[in-house]
């Protein structure tokens, strides 16, 4: 076995392997969710599917073993302290296991540097899972490295960042209530899909060829071609749907306490909608709004534009 993705059933981890059964072959290939039964149809390709799960840090134990290289995806929340204690787990767990090179799936909201200008909570968990990683490779240089891959914020999940705003159910009033003004600094949307087709080559490009590798022990930003302003964004929409769409500017209080937030971010130990909004401040500071060719260059063609991936959203009248 050589190349590991995990978690490998979520929307990236999906769209990394089917774009990486194209690249190399498929028994060199372990795919690792907690959820193995929805990779049968994989399995039947040839790839070698396991268990293991972020919530029992147990399940690590031996999941790793054989690989050589793993792709890292985050857990799939805003929460800081365990989200980072269960990354640091797997990836102690795949050292254990002889793993050389992380690539490690992090998440474009915190500019170009490890040190962004705002640290927003979506992104402390990744800053600390980065910041892990760079001192096992210079404790041991000639047996481990990484790559941190910044992966754009989805074109798809424009409505966590626009209040639970549905391209196909709209506000009558056509208002997007956010503790922000909508000017400034943007988003740099990309379409989930073709990030993961990029990290795929990414891998694929190192397994090729791991001592030319361009990326090693670097951090990489994918992005849209592009950086939206919410006001933009909320353009786009009214450009879909033929009628108005504006972004209002409200408190902090107000936006964590709107229904569809508070639906939309509740989960586990309660609403997370005001956390969250700490998002708001990020946009500010412009950390989501770097644009790289990097995404380009991967795909070798355009990248998708926000405006399309959003049109695809809709559903017939």
């Amino acid at each position: 076995m050589s190349v590991a993705i995990f978690p490998a059933a979520g929307g990236l981890g999906g769209a990394t392997y089917t774009a990486l059964l194209k690249l190399l072959d498929p028994k060199h290939i372990v795919l690792v969710s907690r959820h193995p039964e929805k990779l049968q149809h994989e399995q039947q390709a040839g790839v070698a599917v396991r268990k293991a799960d972020f919530d029992d840090v147990e399940s690590f134990k031996g999941v790793f073993d054989g690989v050589k290289t793993l792709n890292l995806i985050s857990y799939p929340s805003i929460e800081h302290e365990h989200r980072f204690e269960v990354a640091k787990a797997a990836i102690d767990s795949a050292r254990v296991s002889g793993v050389r090179h992380i690539f490690y799936s992090s998440l474009a909201f915190g500019g170009l540097t490890p040190d962004p200008p705002f640290r927003a909570q979506v992104m402390l968990a990744h800053l600390d899972t980065e910041a892990y990683l760079r001192p096992l490779h210079e404790h041991d240089p000639e047996q481990f490295s990484y790559t941190v891959v910044r992966v754009g914020l989805y074109s798809e999940s424009f409505p966590i960042y626009t209040a639970s705003f549905d391209i196909n159910r709209p506000p009558k009033d056509g208002k997007i209530r956010v503790p922000h003004d909508g000017d400034g600094p943007g988003i740099a949307w990309a379409k989930r899909h073709e990030l993961g087709e990029a990290v795929a080559k990414l891998i694929a490009m190192y397994e090729h060829d791991p001592e030319r590798f361009p990326w090693k022990n670097k951090l990489m930003v994918l992005s849209g071609p592009r950086a939206y302003s919410l006001n933009e964004t909320a353009k786009v929409f009214s450009d879909i749907l033929g009628r108005e769409i504006t972004v209002q500017e409200v408190s902090v209080d107000e936006y964590a306490n709107l229904p569809e937030v508070k639906e939309s971010l509740t989960y586990g130990s309660g609403s997370w909608s005001k956390l969250w909004a700490t998002a708001f401040e990020g946009l500010r500071h412009g950390v989501a709004a770097a644009v790289t060719p990097h995404l380009r260059e991967l795909l070798g063609r355009e990248p998708e534009a926000f405006e399309v991936t959003v049109r695809g959203m809709k559903t017939g009248d």
